[in-house]
C-alpha cells in the first residue's frame, strides 16, 4: 500500500522517508518543491517509489493517480517564522493542508500532519487549548486557523486525522534550511569557523543565554509520528516536544563540549567556556524584541494520554548525538 509524505525532501519530511524506509517501506512518494534543489541530498539515501512536484499532487491524489493510499504524512509548509507574505503563507499552510485532508477523509486515508507551538505565540502556557493560542505572526496563524478547521472536522471524521505542534526541532538534515536552520546546527558551524559560539545577551527578565525553550531531536519526533501511524484508531491535536525546557546555554556547552571531545580535549563547565571566550554574549536584536518566545514547554498530558510512554532524548544527549553526525558529513 502506497505512502505519501509531502514536505518529502525537507527537514523532518526527509526522516520520516529514510524511517518509513528502515522499515522495509518502498512504496513511498514523495512530494516537494525542489526550487531550491540542494534539498535533493536529503533523499539519496532513500528509496521513494515516485516524485511529484506540490503544485501538481493535490489534482492527482484527488484523481486517485496513486491507487490506494494507507497514509499521508503532511509536512509540506512554509517554516519560515519570519515570513511575511500573508497571502503566500495562508495558501501553502492553510489552504493547501485543507485540501489534502478533505481527499484523505474522502478516500479513507490516514492524515499526519505538520502543525507548530508557534500557535502558542505569546502564551507562557502551552495546553493545546483554544485559550492559550496566542500566535506571534503570520505563520503561527496559520497553523493555527488549520488546526481549528482540523476541530470542527475531527468528530465527524472517517479516518485518522493527527496533528503534531512540534516544538524547536533540531537533528539531521536539516542543512538546507539556511538560517531557519536549529540553533544547534548554527552552533556547530560557527564554533567550527570562529572559534566560539554567540548567544543572546539577557532580555526579557532572562539572563545571557538562559532564555529557554523546548528542544526536540527529529529522531524523537520521527519515533511519535511512527507510533500514531502505527495506531489509525488514534486522532487528535498533540504537542510534541519533550516537556523539559532547556536553556541555549545548554545546546551551546553541548556543542562546544562535543567537538573539543571530537578534539581529545576535556569538557568545561559553562562559566569555564563564557571565561575562555567559547561563549560569547550578544545584544538581543530589535527586529525581534516582542516577537520572541524567551520560554516554551510542552504540555505532553495529552501525548500521554493517548499512549506514547517512551522517554525523550534530553539536550546533551540528542545534541551530541547530532554533533557526532554533523561531524561525520564534514
Amino acid at each position: 500500500m502506497t505512502i505519501i509524505v509531502t514536505g518529502a525532501a525537507g527537514f523532518i519530511g526527509s526522516n520520516i522517508v529514510k524511517a518509513l524506509n528502515d522499515r522495509g517501506e518502498q512504496r513511498v512518494i514523495a512530494v516537494d518543491n525542489l526550487t531550491k534543489a540542494d534539498k535533493f541530498k536529503n533523499l539519496v539515501d532513500c528509496e521513494i517509489d515516485d516524485y511529484l512536484d506540490k503544485t501538481e499532487f493535490v489534482e492527482r491524489f484527488r484523481r486517485g493517480d496513486f491507487g490506494k493510499v494507507r497514509a499521508v504524512f503532511h509536512e509540506g509548509a512554509c517554516s519560515d517564522t519570519m515570513e511575511t507574505d500573508g497571502r503566500y503563507m495562508m495558501d501553502n499552510n492553510f489552504r493547501y493542508s485543507r485540501e489534502v485532508m478533505d481527499i484523505c477523509q474522502a478516500n479513507d486515508v490516514q492524515f499526519l500532519y505538520a502543525s507548530s507551538a508557534a500557535t502558542y505565540g505569546g502564551s507562557s502556557k502551552f495546553v493545546e487549548e483554544r485559550e492559550y493560542e496566542k500566535p506571534l505572526n503570520v505563520y503561527g496563524y496559520s497553523k493555527l486557523l488549520f488546526d481549528q478547521i482540523v476541530r470542527q472536522v475531527m468528530p465527524k471524521a472517517k479516518s485518522q486525522i493527527v496533528g503534531f505542534r512540534y516544538f524547536n526541532v533540531y537533528g539531521q538534515r536539516e542543512t538546507h534550511k539556511g538560517r531557519m536552520a536549529s540553533v544547534a546546527f548554527h552552533n556547530f558551524n560557527q564554533f567550527r569557523s570562529d572559534g566560539k559560539v554567540r548567544l543572546f545577551g539577557e532580555y526579557n527578565g532572562y539572563a545571557a543565554g538562559e532564555q529557554t525553550r523546548d528542544f526536540i531531536s527529529v529522531e524523537d519526533v520521527v519515533k511519535v509520528n511512527l507510533f500514531f501511524f502505527d495506531h489509525p484508531e488514534k486522532s487528535g491535536i498533540f504537542n510534541l516536544g519533550t516537556g523539559r525546557a532547556q536553556p541555549f546555554n545548554d545546546i551551546a556547552s553541548t556543542v562546544v563540549n562535543s567537538l573539543r571531545a571530537l578534539n581529545g580535549e576535556a569538557s568545561l563547565s559553562l562559566a569555564e567556556l563564557v571565561q575562555r571566550g567559547l561563549i560569547e554574549y550578544i545584544p538581543f536584536p530589535d527586529a525581534l524584541r516582542g516577537k520572541y518566545q524567551c520560554f516554551t514547554q510542552a504540555d505532553q498530558s495529552k501525548l500521554r494520554a493517548a499512549g506514547y510512554d517512551a522517554p525523550f532524548l534530553t539536550v546533551q544527549e540528542g545534541v551530541d548525538r547530532y554533533v557526532h553526525w554533523l561531524f561525520g558529513q564534514l
